[in-house]
């Protein structure tokens, strides 16, 4: 019968942990396969969501000046209109000053359709100018994508080839967390956390930490093989084992993951 975990002496505790790591460096040996190639999907998708956003926002421009291209034509066609009517009215004018009156309305409808003109040829411009940009967008986005799917596929078919061990290695790993206590297991997951290669738990050899190669005092060595307490190094945060203890749960655990 399995003991709980308030039960444990310091050495049943060590070797748990140990365990544990060496459960999760193995999924950190299978996930590293992927190399960069998690990181560089997720670079990919940020920046087609960046695109897509320009291209949208241009889309937006063009719309926005097409109907104001539509407001203008408009103006012009009123323009038009109000000419016709003032100068019907100019062939029944009786004095000059009606005349006048008139006639700076033409002129002014004249300058209003030549400044509505103008207008249209500047956003026409502006939406040239768009279209440009657009195409270089849109060729962009579509080149992106492109990456985007081979290297989603690239992924894919190392994640799907190392399925089964990992998901296998996860369960176990899992499995051995239930049998740490919460204090030990919620340390255990910050200093692996705050760690680089995901180390947490490492044994001391040759006078040295392992992944670290911080030199450890005599006294210290001895307080480790005896085990009779939790040592965390002082260098590197480290949960420390003695070499003895890390080789035989090294063994037993090379079967365990030989069997699963």
């Amino acid at each position: 019968m399995a003991k709980k975990k308030g039960t444990l002496s310091i050495e049943e505790k060590l070797r748990s942990l140990y365990d544990l790591q060496l459960i999760d460096s193995q999924i950190d040996k299978i996930r590293s396969t992927r190399g960069e190639l998690p990181k560089e999907v997720v670079n990919l998708e940020e920046e087609i969501k960046e695109i897509e956003a320009r291209v949208d926002k241009l889309n937006e421009e063009k719309v926005h000046l097409d109907a104001e291209i539509g407001k203008k034509k408009i103006a012009i066609k009123e323009s038009e209109t109000q000419i016709a009517r003032f100068k019907t009215q100019l062939n029944d004018v009786k004095n000059n000053r009606e005349y006048e009156a008139l006639s700076k309305e033409v002129e002014y409808q004249t300058l209003e359709i030549e400044l509505a003109n103008k207008r249209i040829n500047e956003y026409g411009a502006k939406i040239a100018n768009k279209d440009e940009i657009l195409e270089i967008a849109v060729d962009k986005l579509n080149e992106r994508k492109e990456d985007l799917r081979v290297k989603q596929d690239e992924l894919g078919n190392i994640v799907a080839a190392n399925e089964k061990a990992e998901s296998s290695l996860t369960k176990l790993s899992e499995k051995y967390e239930k049998d740490i206590e919460e204090r030990l297991l919620v340390a255990y997951k910050r200093i692996r956390d705050n760690s680089k290669n995901g180390l947490a738990v490492v044994p001391v050899i040759d006078g040295a930490t392992y992944g670290s190669f911080f030199k450890v005092p005599p006294q210290r060595e001895i307080d480790l093989r005896a085990r009779k307490k939790i040592i965390v190094s002082e260098h590197c945060g480290r949960i420390l084992v003695d070499n003895e203890m890390a080789t035989e749960e090294q063994e037993k655990m090379g079967k365990v993951f030989a069997s699963a």
